[in-house]
Formats: structure tokens, C-alpha cells, sequence
């Protein structure tokens, strides 16, 4: 069974930075793609980035130029790098991974706390 497991969330101010990272308990050279969630109180689980095996990074548009996602295969991990943030990016981000379109892959989240 394949474990993902995040770390690096915390609770910071507004305009400050985060590095999430997503640590697989196998190889992540298959998962195709590798991608944060996030789900916030009354909303909906968002997509917010994900990165396939080409590199050809996708980004939910409030996201978009504020965060980075990087994948790092020899380390069988992926991160998320968090700039500028926002009191609206409070939420628990979430890790996720799909294996041959097939099987899919959820780590437990980490939360991430912006406060104005």
C-alpha cells in the first residue's frame, strides 16, 4: 500500500511563504500526475496544482503566479511552494497521486493557517 505523507504546514501571516512536502513511501517516477488538493470549511475540495510525469505544470487560477509546484523523483518526493499568501489560502492541503490512471493515492493533509 502506497503511503503518501505531508508535512511543512503551519500558521503564518499574510505575505508570507510555505514549502509543503509530499513524501511517497515508494518510487514516484509512475504517478502521473502528482497533485495538491485543499479543502477549507464550506468549500469544496480544490485542485490547486498538479504535475504530471512531463512536467507540464496545471495551477488553479487563484494560485497562479504565487505558487510552484516541483517534483523531485529521487527523492520520491513532490512539494508545493507557497508565496504571497493569503488569508483565503487557509485550508488543509492534501497530496494526491495517480498510478496508470488506475490507482489513486490521498496523504492525511497538513493545515495551513493565514491570518490577516
Amino acid at each position: 500500500q502506497v503511503q503518501l505523507v505531508e508535512s511543512g504546514g503551519g500558521m503564518v501571516q499574510a505575505g508570507e511563504s510555505l514549502r509543503l512536502s509530499c513524501t511517497a513511501s515508494t518510487t514516484i517516477s509512475d504517478f502521473n500526475p502528482m497533485s495538491w488538493y485543499r479543502s477549507a470549511p464550506g468549500n469544496q475540495r480544490e485542485l490547486v496544482a498538479s504535475i504530471p510525469i512531463d512536467g507540464n505544470t496545471h495551477y488553479a487560477n487563484s494560485v497562479k503566479g504565487r505558487f510552484t509546484i516541483s517534483r523531485d523523483n529521487a527523492k520520491n518526493t513532490v512539494y508545493l511552494q507557497m508565496n504571497s499568501l493569503k488569508p483565503e489560502d487557509t485550508a488543509v492541503y492534501v497530496c494526491n497521486a495517480k498510478l496508470r490512471g488506475i490507482y489513486v493515492y490521498w496523504g492525511q493533509g497538513t493545515q495551513v493557517t493565514v491570518s490577516s
